[in-house]
């Protein structure tokens, strides 16, 4: 046993010499490959003794040249097949991917905002609508604010006058309504009552071949379905009652925003022009003006037609007795504030009314008087009433009007289309004078062209400048 350790001793040692053999050995033939492939004339000139000083190695066998030498890749013989570079993944990439793919994500960074934007306005939604509310109001009440001021009554005063004598002629026709209502509410109850008899008695006598037993069926299931979700009425009810606050505090917080918006409509635009960067101000403070010509104009041919619909349907239904005419023109005119939709729910409510009270024949002649109004609303009122600066394209409107009912209701589905035609005109606006604007700063030409691609002002502004209201313009 005690020979075991000198004769591994004697391998070990054996072992080492032999690898600094090889390593030698191959050290020389890389500097003889070296010297055969990448040395110059001159280098293989220099005499062995003065070319470089002899290598040390160290007690592990490795020399400090080694890793500068092995790193070195010598080149492939010349018979070896060539292989093709492979090309930047950018430019491998076809060119229409790449737009799409740079189109997309801005799609989506958009997208996202959009979604956050919608998540804040609907965390936030009854204060959002009875503010965009108030601006409705505030554009339908502001040119009589202007033409008071301009008859020489001071801001408040003219301001106090305005809001007092709008808010008291909505309050007088929301309690004539009420009024009405609560006293031909027996009278239309007891015709209701006589109108299901008569629609029971049709019904047995029509070929449809309906029995006095299948009615009573309907009935009882009627009867039996209101029995079953007393609790969920109940729950209704309690919502109903709810809403009724909400609507209440809607109210209030639209009445004093439409005060300060009559009063410091121009500064509040002036402080919101800060907030806007400094590259994008003059475009914005000339698209708000425009907006809020194109609001008033809407809100006020709106309220025309509105109120011209209610009065001849009412007429119409008067003339054929129809009980509640005044309450029905009155929900007549809120309704057409819905564009297309709303004229389709006030005209259906008032030919249901009719059957119900008055039978077929006088239903039919309620419908034959909605539509013959609804015809001349739409072909005649509107395109002369409100012109050319609210139009938008019938498709915009159907489908503004069922995305905000479907985003916030009957208040979205009222606020759909103005939102839209101001969007528009904004859009419009920003287009021109960002053309505009690249015109002016592009050099200018010389010779017989330069009246050719000289920039034109803006329409409706002088001098291309941007102008502004005099009563406050976005406000």
């Amino acid at each position: 046993m005690s020979k075991i350790p000198g004769w591994l001793g004697r391998l070990g040692a054996e072992l080492t010499e032999l690898g600094d053999r090889l390593e030698r050995r191959r050290a020389e033939a890389e500097e003889d490959a070296t010297a055969r492939s990448g040395s110059g004339p001159a280098e293989a000139a220099v005499p062995a003794e003065t070319a470089a000083p002899a290598e040390t190695v160290s007690p592990d066998g490795a020399r400090p040249g080694a890793a500068a030498v092995t790193d070195h890749v010598p080149p492939p013989p010349s018979y070896a097949p060539s292989v093709a570079a492979r090309p930047d993944p950018v430019a491998a990439i076809p060119w229409g991917m790449r737009v799409a793919a740079e189109a997309g994500w801005r799609l989506l960074v958009l997208a996202g905002t959009l979604w956050v934007l919608m998540r804040i306005i609907s965390a936030v939604e009854l204060v959002v609508l009875a503010f965009v509310a108030a601006l409705l109001v505030t554009a339908m009440l502001q040119p009589t604010v202007a033409r008071l001021r301009r008859r020489g009554l001071p801001r408040g005063l003219a301001t106090a006058v305005t809001a007092v004598l709008g808010f008291v002629v909505i309050g007088l026709v929301g309690w004539f309504v009420v009024w009405q209502v609560m006293d031909n509410l027996d009278t239309l109850s007891d015709r209701v009552r006589d109108g299901i008899d008569e629609l029971k008695r049709w019904l047995l006598d029509s070929p449809f071949h309906v029995t006095e037993q299948q009615i009573n069926d309907i009935a009882k299931n009627l009867s039996d379905t209101i029995g079953t979700n007393t609790e969920q009425i109940t729950s209704a009810g309690l919502e109903g009652v709810t809403v009724m606050v909400e609507v209440l505090t809607g109210m209030l917080l639209a009445m004093f925003s439409t005060l300060f918006l009559l009063y410091d409509g121009k500064r509040i635009w002036e402080w919101v022009l800060k907030l806007v960067p400094a590259q994008a101000r003059p475009g914005v403070a000339g698209a708000g003006p425009r907006a809020w010509r194109t609001l008033t104009a809407y809100v006020r041919g709106t309220v025309i037609v509105a109120l011209i619909d209610a009065i001849f349907i009412g007429l119409g239904i008067f003339f054929l007795d129809v009980p509640m005419a005044v309450p029905l023109a009155v929900f007549i005119f809120l309704f057409a504030f819905i564009p297309l939709v709303g004229a389709v729910i006030s005209g259906a409510l008032a030919v249901v009314v009719a059957l119900v009270t008055q039978g077929v024949f006088t239903a039919l002649m309620v419908l034959v008087v909605v539509l013959a109004v609804q015809q001349i609303e739409g072909h005649v009122l509107q395109p002369f009433i409100l012109g050319r600066a609210v139009r938008v394209h019938p498709l915009a409107v159907v489908l503004s009007v069922a995305a905000g009912g479907l985003i916030a209701g009957i208040g979205g589905a009222v606020v759909a289309v103005p939102l839209v035609a101001v969007t528009n005109t904004v859009v419009g606006y920003l287009r021109t004078f960002g053309r505009e604007e690249a015109l002016r700063h592009a050099p200018q030409p010389r010779g017989a062209s330069a009246v050719d691609v000289a920039p034109t002002p803006a329409p409706g502004s002088s001098a291309g400048k941007p102008g502004r209201d005099e009563d406050g313009g976005g406000a």
